[in-house]
């Protein structure tokens, strides 16, 4: 039998951080509740029915002490809703040379791609020392991933993405779970983090299955469903170039200008008529029932890696 650690090995700089946190604001949270309760044994003890005590003590107003009782509180918890919501913030910030794995979450397992094609299930193997980001999408439900050793949870939800990174520092396996009930099996929702030293994950890479890369499947899938046809610079039809379009601003035929980020072009492949490029007609047919999340990040991942200079396929 096997239990989940009081307190699980901590990772990560993030992780300490967070532990950090938690013990600041539980120490705080008892300097603040103890007096409270101490006095209530004390005048319990003091002033019970029968017990000899001066009831009739003279009325004190320290207007210092009472402004003091509830400002410095005040003050105390604003600090830690600064410190945690900076904390929060950073886990959606990642640095830009960060090693990009994407996530399929299914009722009930965890697919983990990784840049150079490898696909794991219900295992996700990283390099220590190096940002990672993840870029999640659910199949079905909502999903949550929680690493506990990182101190990382992150929704995962259907119709959108949603991305959270990390630096492990230590090597070692960890536990992979699903924090958010999504339906019969949902405690059998786990896995393992693998976190290895950049030699070995790169020994790992190569002693895995040479499936072709992220970007080579998505370009793959880009020509066989015909997005060739209408995006390629010998096509006849009307559509915008799709080379150096990721990070950059498109105008849309709304008027409003909206950065072609991942979750942009998920919607341009899934939700064509959503957002509508200024300038073309609403002529792109939708996907949604045709490509599984999966094949949408392939596609993703290629029109990310198309670069000014290069030519669609």
């Amino acid at each position: 039998m096997s239990f989940i650690p009081l307190w699980p090995a901590s990772i990560s700089s993030y992780s300490h951080q967070v532990d950090l946190l938690v013990v600041c604001f539980t120490v705080l949270i008892v300097a603040l509740s103890a007096p409270v309760f101490i006095l209530i044994i004390v005048f319990a003890v003091k002033y019970r029915r029968g017990r000899s005590a001066n009831r009739k003590h003279p009325v004190n107003r320290n207007v210092a002490v009472e402004v003091s009782w509830s400002v410095i509180p005040f003050l105390a918890l604003l600090g830690f809703y600064v410190w945690s919501t900076e904390l929060f913030a950073g886990l959606h910030r990642p640095p830009v040379d960060a090693l990009e794995i994407d996530v399929v979450a299914k009722q009930w397992m965890w697919k983990f791609q990784h840049p150079e094609g490898q696909a794991e299930i219900d295992e996700l193997h990283v390099p220590t020392g190096q940002p990672v980001k993840l870029t999640m999408a659910s199949q079905d439900v909502i999903h949550s991933l929680f690493i506990p050793a990182l101190r990382i949870k992150q929704d995962v939800v259907p119709g959108r993405y949603t991305s959270v990174w990390f630096i492990a520092d230590m090597p070692g396996t960890y536990r992979i779970a699903c924090s958010q009930y999504c339906g019969t099996n949902h405690s059998e929702m786990t896995g393992s983090f693998v976190a290895m030293s950049p030699s070995d994950y790169t020994k790992w890479l190569g002693q895995s299955s040479n499936d072709p890369s992220l970007v080579a499947e998505g370009a793959a899938l880009f020509r066989g469903r015909g997005c060739s046809g209408c995006h390629g610079p010998a096509s006849t039809v009307h559509a915008p170039s799709l080379v150096g379009l990721y990070g950059n601003p498109v105008p849309l035929q709304s008027g409003e200008v909206v950065i072609a980020d991942d979750e942009y072009l998920r919607d341009s492949i899934l939700l064509p008529q959503s957002q509508i490029a200024a300038g073309y007609p609403a002529i792109m047919p939708t996907f949604k029932n045709t490509l599984s999340e999966e094949d949408v990040l392939k596609i993703v991942a290629y029109l990310k890696s198309l670069k000014p200079g290069e030519a669609t396929q």
